[in-house]
């Protein structure tokens, strides 16, 4: 049965339909992104429950609440509190590399089953967390689960997903992390009021519920077909599942793009000396500067700290909880919308609207906590609401561009032959850059102060010049064509295409 969305063989694209099988697939395998994102939201809000620091973290609880002294801004300054949101992209760094083999060799569902597992294992440790170490290593097995399901789960739903509605399906990716932060926003507003103090045990052990969706899903999960080519000397199998895929038996074309990028992938003995290669140039620039920007655009610090920021401006707890779960409904739907219009509009039209979007509101935010919040005091309500509003604003700007396209576009650049080490490239620049921004964002806001705000809406700037001049338009492009977009671009042209007459001498 197939959804009535036709994918025709003209102007480059194969033939098929957005078939419900490849919706259901692609569902399933999105539950790695909703994993992600409810340790996101879970990990921002219950730092924010006094119960939880005066347990595990009391120096923090104790300048929170007895130090009249120290700064707002410096209230939450603790590298002991920072390695516990932190730790899981050191721990998803080294699964990172794990999972990038596991892929490659085993295929996408093996890779997706094990993240499933291990985030599962270590949200029932986190739940039942009696001293900082106990909840730390939860924290560690957490990241080995993230680690393998954001190494292998964009890569499923770009080979899944047929070329024309590759960029919706792949955002989808996002938008579960959304989803994941959303539900997670909405625990911690509900378990913050339970009496007793224990209601971070439920927030930390539900995710335990995604997990084991995940790996039950994944269980079920079918290989893609690119996965079986490279991995099998079954090529009719592969070809079965292609045309169940497609909802066609015309998919002559595609199959044999296919066999021909797993031809040359096999060939391929060491893909991370193949990707530093002059022809790979554009791809591995890419690779890192992507997620990097991604990072710096200050995200994880709202998705990690959100409440803080806002119990830093005078909102109290349960009012920063909530207005957790009000940032949560805008990045989800602003991600929602960006799955709707991005085949249509194009990756770099959606990065410039929303890099400019980001760009106004943090210099209006950094511009009113500069000039209204002292060291000292409060904010007023009408403000505290203002900065709220710019936020909201911000996450919107986000949802749309940098959050999924920052997932997107590396999953889709990628030859056969160099995609599970680009890809791998790609999560572990995002785990590092996580990590480094997690640990130091509390010390930064502590001597930064307002100022944190200027610094990332320098970097927008930045990145969204580089998307301009660097990043040619990707929309509507089959995968196993995609190296012809970098030979037709103004820049990179001059450096794939010098290898490519290189190449074309040397066969003479």
């Amino acid at each position: 049965m197939a959804v009535a969305l036709a994918v025709t063989g003209g102007g480059g694209q194969y033939n098929g339909r957005m078939t419900w099988f490849v919706v259901l697939s692609c569902m399933m395998a999105a539950m790695g992104g909703v994993i992600f994102g409810y340790d996101i939201g879970i990990s921002g809000g219950v730092t924010s429950m006094e119960p939880f620091l005066k347990k595990f973290f009391p120096e923090v609880y104790r300048k929170m609440k007895v130090d009249t002294k120290i700064s707002n801004y410096c209230k939450f300054d603790s590298q002991l509190l920072t390695s516990f949101t932190s730790s899981l992209y050191i721990a998803g760094l080294v699964a990172m590399f794990f999972a990038s083999s596991v892929t490659k060799v085993f295929g996408r569902q093996p890779s997706i089953l094990t993240g499933g597992a291990a985030f599962l294992a270590g949200s029932a440790l986190g739940g039942a967390a009696f001293n900082v170490y106990m909840l730390i290593f939860g924290r560690i097995l957490l990241g080995i689960g993230v680690g393998f399901a954001n190494q292998s789960v964009p890569l499923y739903l770009s080979e899944m997903a047929p070329p024309r509605y590759r960029g919706a399906i792949n955002n989808g990716f996002q938008f579960s992390i959304g989803i994941g932060a959303l539900v997670a926003n909405l625990i911690n507003f509900g378990t913050e009021k339970i009496e007793g103090g224990w209601g971070w045990r439920i927030s930390l052990a539900m995710a335990g519920v995604p997990a084991s969706i995940l790996t039950l899903g994944a269980l079920f999960l079918p290989e893609t077909p690119s996965s079986l080519i490279q991995s099998s000397s079954d090529h009719d199998k592969a070809k079965q599942l292609l045309q169940r895929v497609r909802g066609t038996t015309d998919v002559e074309a595609e199959f044999k793009d296919l066999i021909k990028a797993s031809s040359i992938s096999k060939t391929i003995k060491h893909p991370f000396k193949k990707i530093i290669q002059r022809k790979y140039r554009p791809q591995l620039v890419m690779a890192i500067a992507i997620p990097f920007f991604q990072q710096v655009t200050g995200i994880n610090v709202i998705a990690f700290y959100a409440t803080l920021l806002f119990r830093t401006i005078g909102i109290g707890e349960s009012a920063s909880l909530l207005s957790s779960v009000v940032t949560g409904v805008i990045g989800a739907g602003s991600t929602f919308i960006s799955m709707l219009i991005v085949d249509k509009f194009g990756r770099r039209a959606l990065f410039m609207v929303g890099g400019i979007q980001m760009l106004i509101s943090q210099i209006l935010i950094g511009g009113i906590m500069a000039t209204q919040l002292g060291d000292h005091g409060t904010v007023s309500q009408g403000y505290a609401y203002l900065i709220i509003i710019l936020i909201c604003i911000y996450v919107a700007g986000f949802g749309w561009s940098w959050g999924p396209l920052g997932w997107l576009v590396p999953s889709e650049i990628y030859q056969l032959e160099i995609r599970s080490a680009g890809q791998s490239i790609t999560v572990a620049v995002s785990f590092i850059f996580t990590f480094i921004v997690a640990q130091t964002f509390l010390s930064m806001l502590c001597h930064l102060k307002a100022g944190i705000f200027f610094f990332f809406g320098g970097w927008v700037i930045v990145m969204t010049a580089f998307v301009y001049y660097l990043l040619p338009e990707t929309k509507n492009v089959p995968i196993e064509q995609m190296e012809n977009v970098w030979k037709e671009h103004w820049f990179w042209a001059g450096i794939v295409g010098e290898e490519d007459e290189k190449i074309k001498i040397q066969g003479v």
